[in-house]
């Protein structure tokens, strides 16, 4: 395992985290044990969940899991969680990034994962009816007291994120770490704002759907329908995991031709190397300036193990290079075309 900085700090981190957003759904208690199990085996640390995965689910097994380990394994391990984001049971003032919300949502995920500090806390999603100050003096109070050790952000747009950084240090508040963003082969837009925002003001990026979706695991073809059971699936099916999301990342991916170039391509790589289409996606992003985890999010141990083999994995310039040309987004027009092409390039490489 590869271990780098957690985002604008001191502390070691794993290069491939662990996502648990299928905790409690499709991935049940005895899979949960063995997906973790096997993630801290390989010298995993970072544990990503979130208060609204699985409606809490999720972080109540991860601490029914954690209470079972050596002092070690708790020690060692990194918890992140994030909250704000929106519950099926979520009431009237029970979404947000408000302090009323924020605080709930916190005492409710340090009693599910049955500890009194977390590494990382992060608000979800941006807020747009809540004052940032509001939700920044927040995150500023919940390390002062010693419940959170790092603030981070997550699905935040390049000037949601420029603006987050220049508000604490006007006022002195505690500057985020890390910021997650959805990131992978199929989806690059992020480097035309989010992600040079992300280098110029030190933050890591925590890489989230880095196989989009499951897509760029190689085991779909342009002539084959996902079944209903798959994380990647058909937008007219109906199961588990079959939210407004995953549809909207199967509609948007399976129509574009350049989605084809790319899972041909990782295809050719991996057979070169011996290794799964999946494992030389996953080096790619674990290889991208600012990554500071790459999120990896499976429904079942065997799946970890597979996507484990990146580890292994270095590209070559050359194939990097393929990988970049045959992915690149190109752009809609200004500034996002040619006129930006160069400028994006200086900034992430």
């Amino acid at each position: 395992m590869k271990y780098v900085p957690l985002g604008a700090s001191g502390l070691g981190t794993s290069i491939y985290a662990l996502g648990t957003a299928t905790f409690g759904d499709s991935t049940d208690e005895d899979e949960t044990i063995q997906v973790l199990d096997t993630f801290v085996d390989a010298g995993g640390l970072l544990i990503d969940t979130a208060d609204a995965y699985t409606d809490g689910r999720a972080e109540q097994l991860i601490g029914r899991w954690l209470r079972t380990k050596s002092p070690q394994v708790r020690e060692q391990v990194l918890l992140s969680t994030k909250g704000g984001g929106y519950t099926t049971t979520a009431g009237l003032n029970q979404w947000g990034n408000t302090r009323h919300n924020l605080t709930r949502v916190l005492e409710i995920s340090l009693r599910s994962l049955g500890v009194d500090c977390l590494t990382l806390y992060q608000a979800h999603t941006w807020d747009p009816l809540t004052p940032l100050e509001e939700t920044l003096r927040f995150l500023d109070d919940a390390l002062r007291a010693g419940k959170i050790r790092y603030a981070g952000i997550s699905n935040y747009t390049g000037w949601q994120l420029q603006k987050t950084v220049d508000l604490t240090e006007t006022l002195g508040l505690t500057t985020p770490i890390t910021f997650q963003a959805q990131y992978s082969l199929l989806c690059r837009e992020v480097e035309w704002e989010i992600i040079p925002a992300g280098l110029h003001n030190g933050l890591g990026l925590l890489a989230w759907s880095p196989l989009s979706g499951g897509l760029l695991s190689g085991k779909y073809t342009r002539h084959e329908t996902p079944t209903e059971t798959a994380r990647f699936a058909d937008p007219t099916a109906r199961g588990k995991m079959h939210d407004a999301y995953v549809n909207a990342l199967y509609s948007a991916h399976v129509t574009r031709e350049r989605t084809w170039l790319v899972l041909k391509l990782l295809g050719e790589i991996a057979v070169a190397r011996n290794v799964t289409p999946a494992a030389v996606a996953l080096a790619w992003v674990a290889a991208r300036p600012g990554v500071s985890g790459v999120v990896l999010g499976v429904r079942t141990a065997e799946q970890l193990a597979a996507n484990l083999e990146a580890r292994s994995i270095t590209l070559s310039d050359d194939e990097t290079e393929r990988l970049n040309e045959a992915s690149d987004p190109g752009g809609s027009g200004y500034p996002y075309g040619s006129f930006g092409a160069m400028q994006r390039s200086r900034a992430i490489e």
